[in-house]
């Protein structure tokens, strides 16, 4: 790649110091060109990337079935409104109800729009018969928008805000007596994440979401699950919830839906779904045809290339690693949490300094929670990348640990 053919990130800052409002904390680099888990910056440095989009390019950077759905469809229809039937839209939803329960969708562009939904969907189901609160978990994360901010049981996203929307109440994660205690007959739903993601891919005991399921049931309350992260084979099942013998009621998907492209959607079970009628939501972007063809591709290279198990295969090839180095160092790390392409390594220590100095050997991991070193890998990362980037980290974690 000749670097010359792109500004300099030296530029790139400066423009976006005059021009761009500085609400996101960022790295001093720009990035311009992707292929698979291998991201390059505009002075050509190649790094290794074990965060790609942040948990959105789950098949790596610029997947080919994906940009090639892409580019044919931007060359036949780039939009329609919702007013219209789109054969791609219809097609996308089938797929992922036939991965899924079978419900139905409805769709958005983010995560934090598919938990908007569902918050409003639950609250119109429990409409008549008074129902209106929401139980919600304590260091859970749902997005930025109003209400799906109120549902994030974390004071520090509220801080400037207040007040927040009534209806919400917050219990410990992984609590079943404590959702039991708060739920009474003004109880529309309990919303939670199968694993927590910002809150530092926290997974839960075995009980635990079938208990919910089972207090829901006996309640008359809706089961919502945020698969916003786990969704679309990141655990190494499609969703993160048939790990279990249960299903929700109302579920979320957005991040890697769309390989990168993006999109979100909210499935429910056909009962509940004909609550959501016209006139009540809408999304003017939602489920348009360059999302939903982006998305069958995904679906379509998650299954021709066994990519479901390959994931599984990844977790088990970075565990290995973090078990080896935990025994090393014992008093530095503290737990290993893994689950499909869902990784945490929960150190003793602040994990900033970690990410930094892996960037500067050209990683880009993340930190969540504070201590926690977060990896979403791609689904499609080879055993050669996981043993140089781990080896990579086993040396910085090693340095910043002294």
């Amino acid at each position: 790649m000749d670097p010359s053919a792109h500004q300099s990130s030296t530029e790139t800052i400066a423009q976006f110091g005059k021009y761009v409002i500085p609400n996101y904390r960022r790295y001093p680099v720009s990035l311009v060109r992707g292929e698979g888990s291998w991201i390059w910056d505009a002075e050509g440095h190649r790094y290794l990337d074990f965060f790609p989009g942040w948990g959105c390019n789950m098949l790596g950077h610029c997947p080919p079935r994906v940009v090639e759905a892409v580019r044919e469809q931007v060359g036949q229809l780039i939009h329609v409104p919702n007013t219209w039937y789109m054969e791609a839209q219809g097609a996308f939803a089938q797929a992922l109800s036939e991965r899924a329960f079978g419900g139905q969708c409805f769709f958005c562009n983010s995560g934090a729009e598919a938990n908007e939904a569902a918050i409003k969907l639950a609250r119109l189901y429990g409409y008549g018969s008074g129902r209106f609160k929401i139980i919600t978990m304590e260091g859970g994360f749902h997005g930025r928008t109003y209400a799906a901010l109120t549902a994030t049981a974390q004071p520090k996203y509220h801080a400037g805000l207040e007040p927040m929307l009534p209806g919400f109440t917050y219990v410990p994660y992984d609590d079943l007596q404590a959702v039991a205690n708060a739920m009474d007959d003004q109880t529309a739903a309990v919303m939670v994440e199968p694993i927590q993601g910002e809150g530092g891919i926290n997974v839960p005991s075995a009980d635990y979401l079938p208990g919910l399921r089972k207090l829901c049931n006996e309640r008359g309350a809706l089961l919502i699950l945020d698969e916003v992260q786990t969704g679309l084979g990141r655990t190494g099942r499609w969703f993160a919830y048939q790990h279990h013998e249960m299903a929700p009621d109302i579920l979320t998907c957005a991040k890697a839906l769309a390989g990168g492209v993006a999109a979100g959607v909210m499935m429910a079970t056909t009962d509940v779904a004909l609550f959501l009628k016209p006139g009540t939501h809408a999304s003017t972007f939602g489920g348009n045809p360059i999302a939903c063809r982006a998305g069958l591709a995904a679906i379509e290279t998650i299954e021709n290339d066994h990519l479901l198990e390959r994931g599984k295969a990844i977790g088990e090839r970075f565990r290995a690693q973090f078990e080896a180095l935990r025994a090393e160092l014992p008093e530095h790390i503290r737990e290993i949490r893994i689950l499909g392409v869902m990784i945490g390594l929960d150190l003793t220590f602040d994990a900033s300094d970690v990410v930094a100095k892996c960037l500067e050997r050209r990683l880009l991991i993340n930190a969540t929670h504070g201590h926690v070193v977060r990896l979403l890998p791609a689904l499609n990362l080879s055993d050669d990348q996981i043993d140089e980037g781990c080896a990579i980290l086993a040396e910085v974690i090693r340095e910043v640990a002294v």
